[in-house]
């Protein structure tokens, strides 16, 4: 079963066309990592994947399923966002507010949900703490936590290593396939080409020309062989 379907999408600004007649189908439960040039439309057909901006033309289909179980948003932050005075369990109830209900107070299956989902990341320790004194490391748990307690289908995550060192990119990394393991469909941006192609299941790569398929099949690609063979470091 597809959990996304993107036929003749193409995006942009007015006149401005970042990528045009763009066809893929993506299952349920696969690890999609968007890859590609700057100013390629990657951040485009993820605002556009939350309805946050309309296609110039095309159409995008999510599963209904998927629609309604909600869907868990990492963006990436601003220095302000990372000064933001508030304890780690406040951050993470926040996440409840995007499946959709909304009233004045947390209910206690939504206070239930935020601590499930702070268990998963194991960052239980940390719920009184303030979330401005945090490592990036722990910030970015916390916020990959948020983003659980919306969805119980599909995490849009848009670069969630920028900025951290190789110890916690690899932390990162683990926990987020232990998320995709566990049922959830993964769709990511990523400078890391050849991170993407080891972890993810799939491969979208936008720039000059445009590549859907497989992480096995994009390693065997002209365009993925160009990038792994010179490290694929931000691509």
């Amino acid at each position: 079963m597809d959990i996304l379907t993107c036929r003749d999408l193409t995006l942009g600004y007015g006149e401005q066309i970042l990528v045009e007649k763009l066809n893929f189908h993506l299952p349920k439960g696969s690890y999609l990592c968007i890859v590609g040039e700057n100013g390629a439309g990657k951040s485009t057909l993820m605002r556009t994947l939350l309805k946050l901006q309309e296609p110039l033309s095309g159409r995008i289909w999510l599963d209904e399923e998927a629609a309604a179980g909600g869907i868990g948003y990492l963006p990436q932050q601003t220095q302000t966002q990372r000064d933001f005075p508030a304890s780690v369990k406040e951050i993470v109830l926040s996440g409840c507010q995007a499946r959709g209900s909304w009233h004045p107070f947390y209910t206690r299956e939504e206070r239930e949900r935020s601590h499930r989902c702070m268990h998963r990341l194991d960052i239980c320790h940390l719920q009184d703490r303030s979330y401005r004194k945090l490592s990036g490391g722990q910030q970015q748990r916390v916020l990959l936590a948020r983003a659980l307690a919306a969805t119980d289908q599909v995490l849009l995550l848009d670069e969630p290593v920028t900025g951290l060192d190789p110890k916690a990119s690899l932390a990162m990394y683990e926990v987020v396939e232990k998320l995709h393991q566990e049922g959830i469909t993964i769709i990511m941006i990523s400078h890391d080409v050849r991170a993407s192609a080891e972890n993810a299941s799939h491969i979208l790569y936008m720039g000059d020309q445009v590549f859907f398929g497989s992480s096995g099949e994009f390693a065997e690609s002209p365009i993925g062989q160009y990038y792994l063979a010179r490290g694929g470091q931000h691509a």
